[in-house]
């Protein structure tokens, strides 16, 4: 029998007095599949939980998902594969709370006519706290079953907490004066309003004031005391946020409900915000099969990039990973294959880059391609073909070969893998917040953190702090 199978015990093997036990946590993902799986929403029972409004967590752990514990013992470790209920008493006398952790025990109280038998049945907090006691009556299996560890399904469940952490890093920094080029539908404006009363933006409305009150209205927001620049025309509009950067009276620019073109058109121009490097766009992901954010690009802007412009883009991708809290950020150049192929310059490029990173020509991170996909961010995808790398399997920056190919993997991660995506435009003089229009607020309010965070860095040469986003990651 292998160290990954268990064998069970049958009713003839089985001895009065004997016990077995396992330890768990309670964790946020077993209260939200418990609600799911159940229909009880009951607030008590959700992550977050504040009823009385004093600051302090008020979550307790459904008494019946403690109950269901017991089951995970008598089930596969004593007696184990085979059994089956017949019924079982519970009595709590206390509570567990999210975090906890808890110790499910059983211990045969009797044996009855074949094959039923009677276990004592408890659960206990780490400090001995008693919180579940009761008894089961079960039909004990009368064969011998090995089983071998079973691997579930993976479950994904829809939830992000890297943005919520990112915000409320940024909510240590004053409000970043931002002009929004026409926010005159409800997701723009209504996701501009948000990020204002999460304190993270100063909105600077640029666009048709008779539009943009229409907007506000179908809000029931009262934006009176915002600052309305009236102008109708969306290049207008581009060009006099561009402006207010320049002359320091905004320090960044949101895309409205406006055309990427008509804003970049602006930003690019000489007299824009164009800086030193080739700009790029930046989309920073919360998958839920991921412990942390992780960035691809580029997959809006640059087209079909050749070597030159994609040093720029990695090097501003590198930034941004910075920006947000990353140490030592790992890139994978992405190719279709992870081995250099001479009829396939997205690898003879990749290996290039890679090369550039070991000699210092790109800076602040650890950078290996070509790699595909799955050796990237898999380390079982990795071993299996043999990479040795510290960034293969790990990777947290994505640079794609071209942006069908970035375009690609951003929307499949948000639309098939319930990702939610945030956006940002570098290597300009400010950041640009270039949201999709069919962004909800939460992308919205995401997008304007990481701007904060890429703002706070350019001007100060290092992270705001890694605290609150390290705690997101455990």
């Amino acid at each position: 029998m292998s160290a990954l199978s268990h064998r069970n015990t049958t009713f003839d093997e089985l001895v009065v007095g004997q016990t077995a036990s396992i330890e768990r946590p309670v964790t946020a993902n077993d209260l939200y599949v418990f609600a799911h799986a159940s229909g009880n929403t009951n607030p008590m029972h959700m992550p977050g939980a504040d009823i009385n409004h004093d600051g302090k967590s008020d979550t307790v752990a459904p008494s019946l998902w403690v109950g269901s514990l017991v089951s995970s013992v008598l089930g596969t470790v004593l007696p184990g594969s085979g059994t089956l209920y017949n019924s079982q008493t519970f009595r709590f006398p206390g509570r567990a709370h999210l975090g906890d952790r808890l110790k499910i025990s059983v211990r045969c109280l009797e044996k009855r006519k074949k094959p039923h038998a009677l276990f004592e049945t408890r659960v206990e907090k780490s400090d001995g706290t008693l919180i579940l006691e009761g008894v089961a009556e079960v039909e004990a299996p009368n064969i011998t079953i090995i089983e071998e560890k079973r691997n579930l399904p993976l479950l994904l469940l829809d939830q992000h907490d890297h943005f919520s952490a990112l915000v409320e890093r940024c909510k240590r920094l004053p409000a970043m004066p931002t002009a929004i080029v026409i926010p005159d539908d409800a997701n723009s404006l209504g996701g501009a309003l948000l990020s204002m009363r999460e304190g993270l933006i100063e909105p600077i409305l640029i666009g048709s004031r008779s539009r943009i009150q229409r907007a506000a209205d179908s809000l029931e927001a009262d934006i009176s005391a915002l600052q309305l620049i009236d102008i109708e025309d969306h290049a207008a509009a581009a060009k006099q946020a561009v402006a207010m950067v320049n002359a320091r009276e905004a320090r960044a620019v949101m895309k409205g409900n406006v055309h990427s073109d008509e804003l970049l058109g602006q930003v690019v121009k000489k007299d824009g915000l164009r800086g030193s490097r080739r700009i790029s766009h930046v989309f920073v992901m919360d998958a839920p099969t991921r412990n942390n954010l992780f960035f691809i690009s580029d997959a809006a802007i640059n087209i079909a990039p050749d070597l030159v412009t994609k040093i720029d883009i990695v090097q501003n991708a590198i930034d941004l990973a910075l920006a947000c809290g990353l140490k030592t950020p790992k890139v994978g150049i992405l190719a279709a294959v992870e081995t250099v192929n001479v009829n396939m310059p997205s690898t003879l490029e990749a290996a290039a880059l890679a090369k550039m990173a070991d000699r210092g020509q790109i800076t602040g991170a650890l950078v290996d391609g070509p790699l595909a996909m799955d050796n990237a961010v898999d380390t079982e995808a990795a071993r299996t073909k043999g990479i040795v790398s510290s960034v293969a399997g790990h990777a947290d920056v994505l640079i794609v070969p071209n942006l069908e190919a970035g375009n690609m993997l951003a929307k499949q991660l948000t639309f098939v893998a319930r990702a939610e995506a945030a956006g940002l435009v570098v290597g300009a003089k400010a950041p640009v917040i270039l949201t999709s229009r069919a962004d909800n607020d939460k992308a919205r309010l995401a997008s304007c953190a990481v701007a904060q965070l890429y703002d706070y860095w350019r001007q100060h040469g290092e992270a705001l702090g890694d605290d609150v986003l390290a705690q997101a990651a455990e």
